[in-house]
This record gives C-alpha cells, sequence and structure tokens, in this order.
C-alpha cells in the first residue's frame, strides 16, 4: 500500500475538529495532524515504498509539539519500527480492508512550550504573550522567545497549547480558501502552447550544408 490508500483509511476515523495535511513540525513535516479544541494527534505514515531512516528525528520533533503520536504502517514495516519507538507512541497497522490497532497512543508527557509557539507565526506568538501581559515580547525576535519559553514559568503549557491549536484550527479554512483561490485563477488562464517540437534534420541535408 503506498500513502494515500493509507490516508484515504485514516481520515474517516478522525473526527471533531480538523485535520491538516504535512504540517512544518521542527525539522520535519508530520504527514497528518488532526487537532481539535483539546487535542494534537500527530500521524506518520510509511508506506511499503517508505524507509524508516527519519523515524527518529520525527519522533523527536513530534514529541515536542504533539499531545498524541501515532505510526501508521504496513505490515512490511512493522518488526523492524516497533523497537524504535517509545511505549507511548501508537502504532496502526494498514491493509487494504482498513487499519489495525496494533497499540494506541497514550499521552504524550514530553511536550515543550518552544518548540509548540513554533508552529504558529511569530506574529501570533507575541500576540499571545502581550495578551498575558508581558508588554515587551512585542520587540522580541524569534530566537528570544525561544529562549523565553524555555526559562520561564509565567507561560502555564495549557495555555499556550490551547491557543496554538485555536490558531491552527481558525487558519485551515483560511487555507482551503486560498487553495480555491489559486484553483479558479489557474481556470481562467488560457492553456499553455506546448512548443513544436522541432524535427531533426537529416544526415544528408546536414551534409548538403556542410558542403
Amino acid at each position: 500500500m503506498n500513502d494515500p490508500e493509507i490516508r484515504a483509511l485514516l481520515y474517516p476515523l478522525l473526527t471533531g475538529g480538523v485535520h491538516i495535511n504535512e504540517l512544518p513540525t521542527g525539522t520535519t513535516r508530520a504527514d497528518v495532524v488532526h487537532i481539535t479544541e483539546h487535542f494534537m494527534h500527530g500521524y506518520e505514515v510509511k508506506g511499503d515504498g517508505d524507509t524508516l531512516q527519519r523515524v527518529a528525528n520525527q519522533l523527536r520533533c513530534y514529541g515536542e509539539v504533539y499531545d498524541f503520536v501515532t505510526f501508521i504502517v504496513t505490515e512490511k514495516h512493522l518488526a523492524k519500527l516497533l523497537p524504535l519507538l517509545p511505549e507511548w507512541v501508537g502504532v496502526h497497522v494498514a491493509a487494504p480492508g482498513g487499519l489495525r490497532v496494533h497499540r494506541a497512543a497514550c499521552y504524550n508527557a514530553t511536550v515543550a512550550p518552544a518548540p509548540l509557539a513554533k508552529l504558529i507565526l511569530l506574529e501570533e506568538v507575541k500576540q499571545f504573550l502581550l495578551a498575558r501581559g508581558l508588554a515587551g515580547a512585542s520587540t522580541l525576535r524569534g530566537a528570544e522567545i525561544g529562549r523565553f519559553l524555555r526559562t520561564t514559568n509565567l507561560v502555564p503549557l495549557s495555555a499556550l497549547a490551547q491557543y496554538v491549536r485555536q490558531r491552527l484550527m481558525a487558519r485551515l479554512p483560511e487555507r482551503l480558501l486560498m487553495r480555491a483561490e489559486r484553483k479558479a485563477e489557474r481556470e481562467r488562464l488560457p492553456p499553455r502552447r506546448k512548443p513544436k517540437a522541432r524535427r531533426k534534420k537529416s544526415a544528408a541535408k546536414k551534409k548538403a550544408r556542410a558542403v
């Protein structure tokens, strides 16, 4: 099974909230993220044609920001994947008939404020900090905000996580609208004409011209 086939099995199971494909997460992208008012669940899909080379980095990035993490793999990858994952990470096995839960995801206690804040725009983070009375936040750069969030006790993780979920959920309709507008614009443009293929000159003509 390939990635699109597995995602088609996953989408109907994501009830409530929204789901976002290819969400930038740390130094990677989460295949699918299910976001509700109460949690974020990151899914990584490994089809038959994929490898497990990036699992360590993906797990590190997802573990910093998502309340639940699940890897969805085909039977081909299951035996090699399990030793790479901690017990709290869920594992589903994909087959043509559907997804089988090999191990349900448990709550992730390793979420950190600084990586979590990077899921949204810098200006949005500043607005969050300003709303909590941190007046100097408007002048801070990204790296400075990261250091602040790693060391402060003034920003509850639960409040920041709720704000991040709200912003990501609100942004999805904007993304869908922009996608529809781009599609409509492409349809308004006249079709591009394919350049005419140049006919190859025969050897006789080349020889005649050389003479």
